[in-house]
């Protein structure tokens, strides 16, 4: 894959609106954009993008190499269910990225505001993130960071349309034939959602987001992590030993098959666990929409999932809040953008 990087000056293509954050990162900010350049009669005037603005002040050389695999992979993926990349540029004190803007908020928002939510939601939900992933891993491309974060829908208007976002920790991989590993070494990923191959320090590929995906199915059905615990090394512990439950009060009402396919993801050996392809065959995502949609979620689910919710909230805007006051002072000293 070869990164292609726009010729133009991003000042003279783009306008930023700064004072419209549609979200905050560690070391970036995402805005409203507005084109510039598309005089085009026949569409819509200036249509409204999202620009990932990320400062090279403070980035390492592996921090501009991370930015340019990003670029590089995005621009490698064409899919429904995922962000798609539309422009990339390399300023003098800053990269830009140009995606498509998606205003339906978080999944998990959108859940947590239903009067009515059931089986069927939820399948839909997974069979969206099922098939992005299993287009990506057939691409050799694992994403290495998914979350209910990176979960986001296009429109207020629309459930049905899910993309998968922020690829950031996304890298090529070798997956083994046989054992389910592959050639991966970093340690990156959220704490909640990462692989115990990860933890255990081997080799791994494309079965890492499946474990993942098999937490963020736990969370929609119960409405709460399958892992919890004070400190990150006794969260470790669980994780490794595949260590959680369906206790009576969540789970005596969701389905057996649904169930079945939560143990087929949270499974600790990577060549056990379901692959994408075999998670979208499985018995629960091929059950009759009539009988996922009497399986009611409303009460328990969504109640746990405003509580989740919340604490998620409170400790991301925690984590931002420092890296945000920084790139407006940057953006004041007149280092984020620069003409040339």
């Amino acid at each position: 894959m070869k990164l292609k990087t726009s010729k133009e000056n991003f000042h003279y293509c783009y306008s930023i609106d700064f004072d419209s954050i549609l979200g905050k990162g560690a070391f970036s900010t995402v805005y409203d954009a507005k084109s510039l350049k598309d005089e085009d009669p026949t569409k819509p005037k200036n249509p409204v993008f999202a620009i990932k603005c990320i400062p090279k002040g403070s980035l390492t050389h592996d921090d501009k190499l991370a930015i340019i695999g990003e670029a590089t992979i995005l621009q490698s993926l064409d899919h429904p269910n995922i962000i798609k990349l539309v422009d990339f540029f390399e300023e003098p004190n800053s990269y830009f990225f140009v995606t498509e803007k998606v205003e339906g908020g978080e999944l998990f928002d959108r859940i947590v505001e239903k009067e009515y939510y059931n089986e069927k939601t939820a399948r839909d939900a997974m069979r969206a993130l099922l098939n992005a992933v299993e287009y990506m891993h057939g691409k050799s491309i694992v994403h290495s960071d998914l979350k209910p974060e990176n979960l986001l829908l296009v429109s207020r208007d629309n459930d049905a349309v899910l993309k998968l976002a922020d690829f950031g920790f996304a890298t090529t991989c070798d997956d083994h034939a046989n054992d389910g590993y592959g050639d991966l070494t970093r340690q990156c990923g959220t704490p909640s959602y990462v692989a115990p191959e990860v933890l255990f320090r081997h080799d791994y590929g494309t079965k890492v987001d499946m474990w993942s995906i098999g937490v963020i199915f736990y969370i929609l059905l119960s409405g709460y992590p399958p892992f919890i615990e004070d400190t990150q090394p006794e969260l470790f512990q669980k994780i490794i030993k595949a260590d959680y439950e369906f206790d009576e009060e969540s789970w005596d009402h969701i389905s057996p098959e649904a169930k079945c396919l939560v143990n087929s993801l949270l499974e600790v050996h990577p060549k056990k666990r379901f692959s994408a392809r075999e998670a979208l065959n499985s018995e629960w995502m091929n059950k009759e929409d009539r009988d996922l949609e009497g399986a009611d979620l409303t009460f328990s689910t969504i109640s746990n999932l405003k509580r989740f919710n919340a604490k998620r909230k409170l400790k991301a805007a925690v984590h931002s809040l420092i890296a945000i006051n920084r790139l407006q002072l940057l953006y004041s000293n007149g280092t984020i953008l620069s003409k040339k």
